[in-house]
């Protein structure tokens, strides 16, 4: 298990075709940061509708209690450490039923057995029958209540072929919506294309999560923010949004804090896999259709390799 944090998330270090081929450098690379950086803390966002508890897991992930104030029943996105759910549960003094997975790799889905076997009776969704421990199926538009939340779920295959984003609402709130979007958006970036295409990584990001109501809050599956915004930064060098974003993301993490949640109105700002309709992105990759540039960034991002500061 310690190896495994190190590693951190299989995300960054799996290709298409295999579940585990670890890449020696980038393992270091990894544990390296790990042993110099700030010890992550959790963080609560409160709500008049839900709270949400960010639960920092492996060196990077994050898993997310998700509790309805009103009947102070709890789900819990992608319990990777099944440990910390429990002691996070007792604590808020709620009802855990539910847990939602976004995808099938093992740092997402990977702590669902023994969630079950700690607190048997979980309901587990998912979009993909690789998916641990599941017992709902879930797929594009399925609907379900949390207590008086609402959660629908997203068809976003492309990092996976089963990704699948989590929205909640409350009918009659004025609170801003959630969305739990696993690896496919990150707050200035987004997941890499294992298991799909850049046609389908455009339909995630700007058709789907794009058209949700611009002050939804971002809550995704690790905290990549600091490499993410200097790869933006690569891409729109004047972009002073980006800058700013920066400052704030590296102050935020050298203080273990996190870069959590973003909204979607800020990532049209910042996040160019949002923006590439824009033709300073354009014309960075020297393109002029949107899902071409699409494709063009993510080939980028790939190899890119991110500067010290």
């Amino acid at each position: 298990m310690l190896f495994k944090s190190f590693v951190g998330s299989a995300c960054t270090l799996i290709g298409a075709a295999t579940a585990f081929k670890f890449a020696p450098v980038e393992v270091k690379a990894q544990a390296a940061a790990l042993l110099h950086s700030a010890v992550r803390k959790p963080h609560l966002v409160k709500q008049a509708n839900m709270r949400v508890e960010l639960l920092p897991a492996l060196s990077d992930n994050y898993m997310y209690l998700l509790i309805d104030e009103d009947s102070k029943e709890a789900a819990i996105v992608d319990p990777v450490e099944p440990i910390k759910v429990v002691e996070a549960v007792r604590k808020h003094g709620v009802k855990l039923t539910t847990v939602l997975t976004t995808h099938h790799h093992w740092d997402h889905a990977g702590g669902n057995e023994k969630m079950v076997k700690l607190m048997p009776g979980l309901k587990v969704c998912g979009g993909d029958d690789r998916v641990d421990a599941i017992t709902k199926k879930v797929s594009h538009s399925t609907n379900f209540k949390l207590g008086s939340l609402n959660i629908k779920c997203l068809f976003t295959p492309c990092h996976t072929t089963g990704h699948i984003c989590y929205y909640v609402t409350k009918e009659g709130c004025s609170e801003a919506p959630a969305v739990f979007t696993g690896d496919t958006l990150f707050v200035a970036g987004c997941g890499k294309f294992f298991e799909g295409t850049a046609e389908q990584m455009y339909k995630a990001l700007i058709e789907i999560l794009g058209n949700l109501p611009p002050e939804t809050r971002v809550y995704c599956g690790h905290e990549y923010t600091v490499s993410n915004l200097k790869f933006a930064r690569h891409v729109e060098p004047h972009n002073e949004v980006i800058q700013k974003k920066l400052a704030w993301a590296k102050e935020k993490c050298n203080n273990g804090e996190a870069t959590i949640p973003s909204t979607l109105a800020d990532e049209f700002t910042f996040n160019p896999f949002m923006r590439v309709k824009e033709k300073s992105v354009q014309d960075h990759v020297k393109k002029t259709d949107p899902i071409e540039t699409m494709r063009s960034l993510r080939k980028e991002k790939d190899g890119f390799r991110v500067p010290k500061e």
